[in-house]
């Protein structure tokens, strides 16, 4: 029972770490699966909602630019500011 229990605790962590580094991204670039699953805090709408953003606007120009987008405030800004790339 101990082994089980674990495993399920190392399989816990495992998946949250995992989720905590997130690779960078380029927001000019990348589509909404791919924002949803590597900028913490933006799940599939937010995402949409980028993408749609960017094709009405063009391309960002900074990343604090994404706080024009609904839904998206300072506080999802700074817990992605390592991971937002712009080229």
């Amino acid at each position: 029972m101990m082994k089980i229990i674990q495993s399920v605790l190392l399989s816990l962590l495992l998946s949250i770490s995992v989720s905590v580094f997130a690779a960078p991204v380029d927001i000019n670039k990348a589509d909404a699966a791919t924002l949803s699953a590597e900028l913490v805090g933006v799940g599939e709408k937010k995402a949409e909602a980028i993408v749609a953003y960017r094709d009405a606007n063009g391309p960002f120009k900074s990343s604090a630019e994404l706080m024009n987008v609904k839904g998206i405030a300072e506080a999802t800004l700074k817990k992605n500011a390592d991971n937002i790339i712009i080229k």
